[in-house]
């Protein structure tokens, strides 16, 4: 049986703008297009949708149900920056990560790097850690294949975590109805509807033969999806780009040589990190994060590979004072080691210098 984790961020491109402008929070913020240039939602926050706004609307539609919302453009640099954020920090608990948009990605967390006992206690480290590094919240669902796992994340927005065993499964999705499939638009749904297939329960009447007669190739997952199975792992592709660590304060640091003694702390888990996987790299990075959640990073690449914590640990006070700490609080500050490569991979020349 697997642990599969949906993670959605609650109205992600809304919820940063409430964040980085705080006369926008509270109030109806739509993110989109122009209203007075036939523009669309890409999301709005939950402030908005209360008036019936939704992504996809016309933007224009959207004033009319609500004529002080505020409209935001987009800005999607933010976005995938915060979004790499987010992936960063699934990608320490699970290599098994599925990223589906900037804001949603499946895990798989059956051999789970950092064990809490249960998925449902991952999820919910998953979702405190986005919210300390970012500022925002994110959803979950927790269950034993992505289907379900997609839909529970759904079922307690904003901020929810619901779990949906293997035991529960084939009951719920008896009772779900047919427009909350993943994967079955409105168009497919008004076409079930009109074969009389309203809810899970009324779908599993349906022989697979009978479903594909009338639906192609989707009827297979259909079929299976009806009885709560969903055959599908989560797929990752992703190449490992640094070793890094970093820590969240549970109250912010104005002291220089503090952060200093933090910084060192931290290089010396990236340089034992970096030698139980027999990896050396070539550029350190300080990130530091101030308290008005602003982040900024602060880097350097040595002639040759690091080769002992010196190496790294020598390049931490100039990168921190690069940053530009002096007089202000910091809320988070990180070390991470990039270009990588493995020891296999280094010339005779450089190993004789490790």
């Amino acid at each position: 049986m697997q642990d599969i984790i949906h993670i959605d961020m609650d109205a992600f491109y809304a919820a940063v703008e409430q964040r980085d402008f705080p006369q926008y929070r509270n109030k109806p913020v739509v993110v989109g297009g122009d209203p007075e240039k036939r523009g669309v939602v890409a999301t709005c926050s939950y402030e908005a949708r209360k008036f019936g706004i939704h992504s996809a609307m016309a933007c224009a539609r959207a004033q009319r149900l609500c004529p002080k919302a505020i409209f935001v453009r987009p800005r999607f640099e933010v976005y995938r920056q915060i979004s790499q954020q987010i992936r960063d920090i699934m990608f320490s608990y699970t290599d098994l990560v599925e990223p589906l948009s900037l804001d949603e990605a499946y895990l798989d967390v059956t051999h789970c790097k950092r064990s809490f006992g249960s998925p449902t206690l991952v999820a919910k480290a998953i979702k405190n850690e986005i919210f300390q590094t970012t500022g925002l919240t994110a959803s979950a669902g927790v269950s034993y294949n992505k289907f379900i796992a997609k839909i529970a994340s759904d079922m307690d927005k904003p901020n929810g975590l619901t779990l949906i065993t293997e035991k529960q499964g084939p009951e719920f999705v008896k009772q779900l109805p047919i427009g909350k499939f993943h994967g079955i638009g409105p168009a497919t749904e008004t076409k079930m509807q009109d074969l009389g297939i309203y809810t899970g329960e009324d779908l599993l009447a349906w022989s697979i033969d009978e479903l594909k007669a009338i639906f192609g190739k989707v009827s297979e997952y259909y079929y299976y999806a009806a009885r709560g199975v969903d055959r599908r792992e989560v797929m990752s592709h992703r190449q490992r780009k640094s070793i890094g660590s970093e820590q969240t304060f549970s109250e912010d640091i104005k002291d220089e040589k503090e952060m200093l003694a933090k910084l060192q702390e931290l290089a010396t888990e990236v340089w034992q990190d970096m030698h139980t996987k027999n990896i050396c790299g070539r550029t350190i990075t300080v990130k530091v994060k101030f308290d008005n959640f602003v982040q900024v990073t602060r880097a350097a690449t040595l002639a040759g590979n690091i080769s002992r914590l010196e190496d790294i640990s020598g390049q931490l006070e100039e990168l921190l004072n690069k940053a530009e700490v002096r007089g202000r609080h910091v809320r988070l500050l990180g070390v991470a080691v990039s270009k990588l490569t493995t020891k296999e991979g280094v010339d005779e020349e450089q190993l004789t210098l490790l």
